[in-house]
């Protein structure tokens, strides 16, 4: 259930008119990496999640809404930056706030076909903000990622959080209002804040890693095969200690002649015979922990969501 309520989480302020920018806003209204995409992911998620990690459930029911609360600011603010533009604007324009920030005739008459021959705000929506990105692309459900595994989900949210976080630097960039800039500021800060809140939830997973439930095959997951030409270039992802499992790199120098020394790696299918066995039965013990993470919390008889007094089971 949701309760709109009028007040802005932050609220947003504009000085002056700037279709432009307001254009390019739009990225973060129905683009890719923007608040819309962002909150159904995290609303698509919570669904999986409600069973087997009601906490989280919680979290990400939460942050979706948060999200849809950023979506309703950048709106706000696109509407606000075309202030004065959304009327019959060549025909009132010397009376329009608008000409405070022109200079001149030209620029006038530019930024007066920028506005009508602009399909979003004017052809298509009539003068608001349309669900695409700033190049009129419509928003699309391709956009979200949601893939049944929550340690995979919280990734996929922790890199979703830092892109947006991008895309709010590159904005500030394009924009000299000192009040749009508080507004994405905030915006931003929030996706620094959401990134924080995705990761200690997948901390407070135990074991995360690998992804999903199935483990590596311990004969190939600590090789890395040299192929560029040129200089061998060695870092922590290929010599001394692999971060997260404690093994040791095996630096492939010419992977050329250990595949064909090797026989295609066949060779090497006859190696660590214990490791394998334990990586199996370590499969096994996994996949009864998260089948029964769902089915032991099932109810018996009819599916209810929330109890009768309207709160949320856990």
């Amino acid at each position: 259930m949701f309760h709109h309520i009028k007040e802005l989480q932050f609220n947003a302020r504009v000085s002056k008119p700037d279709p432009r920018f307001a254009t390019i806003l739009l990225e973060q209204f129905g683009g890719e990496n923007g608040e819309l995409a962002a909150s159904m992911q995290y609303f698509q998620q919570a669904f999986g999640a409600k069973l087997p990690h009601p906490d989280k459930y919680d979290m990400l029911m939460d942050i979706a809404t948060e999200e849809l609360s950023h979506l309703e600011i950048v709106g706000a603010t696109i509407q606000m930056l075309l202030k004065g533009i959304n009327g019959d604007l060549k025909n009132a324009a010397e009376e329009s706030e608008i000409m405070q920030v022109m200079n001149g005739k030209a620029a006038k008459e530019s930024l007066i076909h920028e506005g009508i021959t602009n399909p979003q705000f004017f052809v298509v929506s009539g003068g608001g903000p349309k669900l695409t990105n700033s190049q009129g692309i419509p928003w699309c459900a391709s956009y979200t990622n949601s893939n049944g595994d929550l340690t995979v989900d919280l990734r996929s949210n922790i890199a979703s959080e830092s892109r947006a976080k991008l895309v709010y630097e590159h904005l500030l960039k394009f924009t000299d209002d000192t009040y749009v800039k508080e507004t994405l500021r905030f915006l931003m800060t929030r996706e620094v804040a959401h990134f924080e809140m995705f990761q200690a939830a997948l901390d407070t997973i135990q074991p995360n890693y690998p992804p999903g439930v199935l483990q590596a095959d311990p004969r190939f997951t600590n090789q890395y095969f040299n192929l560029s030409s040129g200089e061998s270039v060695r870092g922590p992802w290929n010599e001394g200690k692999m971060p997260l499992t404690g093994k040791s790199w095996d630096f492939i120098e010419n992977p050329v002649d250990h595949i064909q020394r090797t026989n295609g790696l066949e060779t090497e299918q006859n190696s660590k015979k214990q490791e394998l066995e334990a990586s199996f039965a370590m499969d096994k013990k996994l996949s009864k922990i998260k089948s029964d993470e769902v089915t032991s919390k099932e109810p018996a008889g009819v599916a209810e969501w929330s109890n009768a007094n309207g709160k949320a089971k856990k």
